[in-house]
């Protein structure tokens, strides 16, 4: 919980003193990349992390992980030009790359399926108090210090989660294959970072038609091809071609690609449109998603009871996403018809209490399917495929909205708009309806992912009396 709250602070943090860095270090063009580099650092790392841990254990790699993030931290609060925090921002992100499956991991080895899920709450709660206290921190240490102590900042946190880890995580787990796979590691690395590089600037800061683009895709296809030779032939590969043979991880994969591409997707405009639909403050709409994380918390409560008396996981799933569907649809409507609070709101709430219900069982399902010397990379590549469908999801929204304001010519009627009040209505019009088809593509989605969900075995927990009765 220390090691995820590290990471989400970190985060939260960043977003806010953004506008004070590029005030100090200039680069107004390059300010995309202080997330970007920390995402597409941290998404490339994660299959590596579970696969290492599966090898050596999850105590060595969960504390690289952690001297790798505060290593990048330190570097990044000493930062004197946009180009040093980019590359400083990928370090932190290779560090933190290993904060959510290696949590996952080790919540996994430690906690029997029947009590995990009651433990969800907690790391719900974890979230959803570093979702409000980092923008409050990160604006206060911006305004009374500086920018730099953000980064600073991680140095007592981490220290805790060194000192918690060091002193509780003494059980023994089994390893096998001290062998790393170096070729299968390049090779992997390299595919799926020029794959994200595609997914996060095409269509934006590169042209589909690039030199940048062509590049990244040749680097995609070739290493991938040749990746999905050296598994088959590789003693020990990176990623095990067995982790595939389980149907419980591949419906499992497909369901959160699917469910973040949505959730993603849609989430990431409502700043925008509280703020430029709806009129509210800056400060306003952010707390109008905390009803989102109120729901999660709550549904996730809720869910530990049930998951530890049933051994059932399935139906709360079904459950769960189908109150997701409902919301993306009720938001889409309520935006697309100018609803007022009291249906946006209730929205929200919903569609965090159903994603409440389906991300902790979807990793207590994988976890519980897997054998043990295949549950760190099984565990690390759901988190994976889970990130890349927000990445996914980001990068296609974004493009639906690009494709409306163009389509109407908001471009040029923006620069009419402070003297014509009938043209600021025109570009809020625009942007509710191009929102509202956002949530509509992501109700879709999300859909997609509940047909997928259908088709799910159900296997008995681990230490669950439902399976001593089988």
């Amino acid at each position: 919980m220390a090691v995820l709250g590290l990471g989400a602070l970190d985060q939260s943090i960043v977003a806010t003193a953004l506008p004070r860095i590029v005030g100090d270090l200039g680069g107004m063009n390059h300010l995309s990349w202080v997330v970007t580099a920390y995402v597409l650092a941290s998404t490339a790392t994660m299959p590596l992390y579970g696969k290492l841990a599966d090898q050596y254990g999850r105590r060595p790699m969960i504390f690289t992980a952690l001297a790798t993030f505060l290593l990048g931290s330190v570097l990044c609060g000493f930062a004197q030009s946009m180009t040093q925090l980019i590359a400083f921002r990928a370090i932190q992100g290779m560090g933190s790359g290993g904060f959510m499956p290696l949590a996952q991991i080790i919540i996994g080895d430690l906690v029997p399926p029947k009590e995990r899920a009651r433990r969800q709450g907690s790391i719900a709660i974890v979230f959803a108090v570093t979702s409000v206290l980092g923008p409050v921190l990160g604006g206060m240490m911006t305004d009374l210090l500086s920018w730099h102590w953000i980064f600073f900042i991680n140095l007592p946190v981490g220290a805790v989660a060194f000192y918690a880890i060091a002193r509780s995580l003494r059980k023994p787990v089994q390893t096998h294959a001290h062998r790393i796979d170096y070729l299968g590691s390049v090779l992997l690395t390299v595919t799926i970072t020029a794959l994200l590089l595609i997914l996060a600037l095409g269509g934006t800061e590169w042209a589909w038609d690039s030199v940048q683009v062509q590049v990244c895709a040749a680097l995609t296809v070739v290493p991938g091809g040749w990746l999905m030779v050296h598994l088959r032939r590789a003693a020990e590969p990176v990623l095990p071609p067995d982790l595939f043979h389980s149907r419980v991880f591949n419906i499992a994969s497909i369901v959160m690609a699917l469910t973040f591409m949505g959730l993603m997707g849609a989430s990431v405009f409502f700043p925008l449109f509280f703020q430029l639909v709806m009129g509210s403050s800056p400060a306003h709409s952010g707390m109008m998603t905390v009803a989102m994380m109120v729901g999660m918390i709550a549904s996730s409560t809720l869910n530990g009871r049930v998951l530890s008396r049933s051994g059932k996981y399935k139906a709360v799933q079904v459950a769960g996403l189908s109150a997701a569907v409902l919301a993306f649809a009720v938001l889409a409507w309520g935006m697309d018809t100018a609803r007022g609070y009291w249906i946006i709101e209730p929205a929200i709430f919903m569609l965090g209490a159903g994603l409440g219900l389906v991300m902790p069982n979807m990793t207590i399902a994988v976890q519980n399917a897997l054998p043990v010397p295949r549950r760190g990379v099984g565990t690390a590549m759901l988190t994976f495929f889970r990130s890349l469908g927000g990445l996914l999801g980001v990068t296609g929204s974004g493009a639906i909205l690009a494709h409306q304001v163009h389509a109407h010519g908001i471009a040029d009627v923006a620069r009419a708009a402070s003297a014509l009040p009938a043209a600021q209505a025109l570009i809020v019009d625009v942007y509710r309806h191009a929102i509202a088809n956002i949530f509509g593509a992501g109700a879709l989605i999300v859909l997609a992912g509940l047909v997928a969900l259908l088709f799910l075995p159900e296997l008995p927990l681990t230490g669950h009396p439902a399976q001593a009765e089988r």
